[in-house]
């Protein structure tokens, strides 16, 4: 017998036991979804900066490679979490191997289609389901891009009765949002129990638990992360889920498994989760502004240098990554090392 399709699934589920939470709904929708395909590029759903530009992982790369110098060359992993095609790591390894940096590859990767793709890239990449699957000798040198953005989260709402969680019911395969009925008023931070009605926050206990434990694998290890996505320094008001197919918004309670879900990331969380386990955390910076302390303009200039006929596209990737209008400043960095290790460049 067939398994069948996941909005039959779900909606099994739901009639069997009751409305579930956005946190479960999200997960199953992006496991399948991310299982299934190669989301990336003009064909797919989505773009992402290292698909836009080879200069986004180069100086990524050479961010990496400028700690591990400074701090004695030791033997390092480069780990990438959700890798995507492996477009960035390849840009990050070759830049990183023109100054004299040349760590074993580890990718955390879940999705066979992906694993696939990465393989073409990077071939002597080797993978793990998660972070426990990592070496656990010498420091790390890890990058998250867009990686964050697709975990799970739950949402609180306040309403006249206090603050609920929203959840997923359905009829038939329709799914839809509501409200249930148990009280979370005494974990909204001071601040924000007031909110008017209808206001939303967001927590993503998935996130935060995946941070504490690639934080604590760095102290222990030594080494540096850099995570980039799209986001914000909250705790802060707002419904974020977003759903996009075909390089347009879509509502995200239709379809599940067949769109990307995501909502934006609340770095400032992410931080103090990797200060709790002794880490230390730079940012969040913009990344726009990173990409200019990395040197993205003399990087333009080198390469336009060399090729003319590439300039004015090369002008073009820039400003999309870079400009506040574009990705520049919705999408932000922050950097965690264990104690000792350099400041990474960009985030000094």
């Amino acid at each position: 017998m067939t398994d069948p399709a996941l909005p039959e699934r779900l909606a099994r589920a739901i009639t069997l036991a009751g409305p579930i939470s956005l946190a479960q709904f999200m997960g199953a929708a992006n496991a399948h979804y991310y299982a299934t395909r190669d989301p990336l590029g003009a064909n797919g759903d989505f773009t992402t900066a290292p698909e836009i530009s080879q200069m986004f992982g180069e100086l990524i790369g050479l961010s990496l490679a400028d700690g591990w110098d400074r701090a004695g060359r030791p033997a390092a992993r480069y780990v990438e979490f959700g890798p995507g095609r492996g477009t960035l790591a390849a840009d990050a390894l070759r830049a990183m191997a023109s100054a004299g940096c040349t760590p074993s590859v580890h990718f955390v990767e879940t999705s066979p289609t992906l694993r696939a793709e990465q393989a073409k890239r990077v071939p002597q990449a080797e993978w793990a389901m998660d972070s426990v699957g990592l070496p656990e000798d010498g420091p790390l040198l890890v990058v998250a891009n867009e990686f964050f953005d697709a975990l799970p989260i739950r949402q609180l709402v306040q309403t006249a009765d206090g603050w609920r969680e929203r959840l997923v019911a359905c009829q038939d395969t329709l799914f839809l949002p509501i409200v249930g009925q148990r009280g979370f008023d005494p974990i909204i931070p001071p601040h924000l129990r007031d909110a008017p009605i209808g206001s939303v926050l967001e927590t993503a206990p998935a996130s935060v638990a995946i941070l504490r434990q690639l934080a604590k694998r760095i102290v222990a290890q030594g080494g540096c992360a850099i995570i980039i996505d799209y986001g914000y320094s909250g705790p802060a008001i707002g419904d974020t889920l977003q759903a996009v197919r075909g390089h347009g918004f879509v509502n995200p309670y239709d379809q599940p498994g067949e769109q990307d879900l995501t909502a934006h990331v609340d770095f400032a969380t992410l931080a103090e989760a990797a200060r709790a386990e002794d880490a230390v955390a730079y940012g969040p910076i913009e990344q726009g502004a990173l990409l200019k302390a990395l040197g993205i303009d003399a990087r333009v200039q080198a390469l336009s240098a060399k090729s003319p006929d590439r300039a004015e596209g090369l002008r073009a990737d820039r400003d999309r990554l870079v400009e506040d209008e574009q990705m520049g400043s919705l999408f932000k960095a922050i950097a965690i090392t264990s104690p000792g290790w350099p400041v990474p460049a960009g985030f000094a």
